[in-house]
């Protein structure tokens, strides 16, 4: 596996998951470990060891937060470990919160984890009856 500066310079302009907008300068990402879905190296999961992705649990219960494991950065079907958080909106995020804190991953990427995740979360409500 090359490093990750060299991995980012190939995929930069290059990746199925670049999807450009017009009249738009800075082309967004669509994929999973993305929290932001901005391309750039920083919230980048395909370049990065360590990487964090928040999507909506199966059946719109709850949400699956994946981080990935450095020492299996040349197995890509090992590298990711995802758990299902789905035992209430504060408790989940909560926990979300202090797994990342205490394994001092990414703190650069909590806040916009918690906020991706909070979002899902909200989405997943009832819709008051009009």
């Amino acid at each position: 596996m090359a490093s990750s500066d060299v991995a980012w310079a190939i995929i930069r302009n290059n990746s199925a998951f670049i999807h450009k907008v017009r009249n738009v300068n800075q082309p967004f990402s669509t994929e999973a470990m993305n929290l932001k879905n901005i391309n750039s190296k920083r919230y980048n999961g395909l370049v990065n060891p360590k990487a964090v992705g928040v999507t909506a649990g199966a059946g719109n219960k709850g949400f699956v937060l994946s981080t990935k494991r450095t020492k299996n950065g040349n197995r890509p079907a090992k590298s990711v470990v995802s758990t299902t958080m789905k035992a209430g909106a504060g408790r989940s995020l909560q926990k979300m919160k202090a797994s990342l804190i205490k394994q001092r991953y990414r703190k650069d990427l909590t806040k916009a984890a918690l906020v991706r995740a909070s979002a899902i979360l909200r989405s997943q409500k009832p819709q008051p009856s009009a």
